[in-house]
């Protein structure tokens, strides 16, 4: 049965769920999850319960932790900085070995993934393993796209809209805070996000299990993902990436489920206990 808990991080709460693992705990592996920025958090909430759920019933403990600022977790999401949901990652991978006794890794979602994979880059950390679902490629990009949700109303014309997206970019360079959908966004935090590139962001890991929901007839990663996984791979990389049928369930009105999902990811990780990845 899962707990729910704060976890005192420098003085500050954050929220978590445990999920504790079938069978031998004290052998089990286990992994922490991240979850994405903004309102995706809320959207994707569901899933994250349902996979953290058939990771412990397959022997796998999860550690699901609100970032500093975001959901039940003490701080404000203006003072959110990324070396600071760094801390709060590799904080929250120290808590799950002491519990498991075995190999921890990283399950993130969109923009989460980059925060993963910039915290697998130490080696100290003997990080297993990444669970990545639909991984953001460019800061840049999912920054914009996140400016963009400030200007919704505003969307009468691309050209006039860009214009006011390098109006606010010009705020932020500035040293402002914007409040963008609700979320009082720092400018050190939207230069950190900003600057990421996933390619360069190489994860020192045994596998990587890269995951997407596509709305294509014949679903495949997008051609960013393609760029990510051959840099990756090129470096040594061993991974496992698929895309399946399904609604963005971080991004849709209501709350959403894509099953398809949570069946490839319980393929990949079977897959990977039996030692078949491929690079």
């Amino acid at each position: 049965m899962s707990t729910a808990f704060f976890l005192p991080l420098d003085g500050v709460d954050r929220f978590c769920v445990y999920h504790p693992p079938a069978g031998n705990v004290a052998a089990a592996r286990g992994l922490v999850y991240l979850h994405p920025f903004g309102e995706e958090m809320n959207k994707s909430r569901r899933m994250a319960a349902l996979q953290s759920r058939r990771f412990a019933a397959a022997g796998c403990a999860v550690l699901q932790i609100d970032l500093y600022g975001c959901g039940d977790s003490g701080g404000e999401f203006g003072d959110a900085r990324w070396a600071l949901w760094k801390r709060d990652a590799q904080l929250a991978l120290e808590w799950l070995r002491q519990r498991t006794g075995g190999p921890v890794g990283l399950w993130a979602l969109r923009l989460a993934a980059m925060l993963a994979a910039d915290v697998a880059r130490d080696p100290a950390l003997a990080i297993e393993q990444l669970v990545l679902w639909q991984p953001v490629a460019s800061g840049e990009q999912f920054l914009t796209q996140f400016l963009r949700t400030q200007l919704a109303a505003e969307m009468l014309a691309g050209g006039a809209v860009q214009s006011r997206i390098q109006g606010l970019r010009a705020m932020l360079a500035r040293g402002e805070r914007l409040e963008i959908g609700g979320y009082d966004l720092h400018p050190e935090l939207a230069s950190a996000i900003d600057a990421l590139k996933l390619a360069e962001l190489s994860p020192v890991v045994e596998r990587v299990h890269w995951l997407e929901v596509s709305a294509q007839a014949e679903p495949r990663p997008a051609p960013a993902s393609e760029r990510v996984l051959s840099a990756w791979r090129g470096r040594g990389a061993e991974i496992d990436s698929s895309a399946v049928a399904g609604e963005p369930f971080w991004a849709t009105l209501e709350i959403a489920v894509c099953e398809a999902l949570l069946d490839a990811t319980d393929k990949s990780w079977k897959k990977a206990s039996s030692g078949r990845i491929a690079k």
